[in-house]
């Protein structure tokens, strides 16, 4: 399965296009959001995905009865199960929080959010992953990651020039 993964949108409707087209054209399975995505206007854009979206909500999410009608958006932690991969989803606006859900080696993948910073980092089994941000508001760079469970390995790409940011396998 192709997992397209996204974070920090912050109702940049040209960038959440730019990342749905993509996603679009890598044929992802999946896409999942971790929050921040502000207003429920990104419907707009999002309603766009060939793939279902997961999301959770984050700390700038502050119309959260629209999102959950406009996305579905339920909660602040999502736990899935990929092709045999344990996977935590969290905003991360406490970074001890996020910390302990990836030294609790209970997941393969912790996907966050909020830092606006691209990264992947091992902590022992557990991968730590943050997409960065699809607005790029605050990085000035926009990107997005992907998981293939089948290859088993994690990208993050730049948005706006296809540029790879971090590998890494599992």
């Amino acid at each position: 399965m192709l997992i397209g993964v996204m974070s920090d949108t912050h109702d940049n409707l040209p960038a959440i296009r730019k990342a749905v087209e993509l996603f679009n054209k890598e044929g992802v399975d999946l896409v999942i959001h971790c929050g921040d995505y502000v207003a429920p206007f990104v419907k707009k854009e999002l309603s766009k995905l060939k793939a279902p979206l997961k999301g959770i909500f984050g700390n700038n999410d502050g119309e959260k009865e629209g999102l959950r009608q406009a996305l579905g958006v339920e909660d602040e932690i999502l736990e899935l199960n990929v092709d045999g991969i344990k996977i935590a989803v969290l905003h991360g606006t406490d970074e001890r929080i996020v910390r302990a859900f990836a030294r609790s080696q209970l997941y393969d993948i912790v996907i966050r959010g909020h830092t606006h910073k691209y990264e992947i980092v091992e902590f022992g089994r557990t991968i730590l992953l943050n997409p960065g941000e699809v607005g790029g508001y605050v990085s000035g760079i926009k990107s997005v990651a992907f998981i293939d469970t089948q290859k088993r390995e994690i990208k993050i790409l730049n948005l706006e020039t296809g540029e790879p940011l971090g590998f890494m396998s599992l």
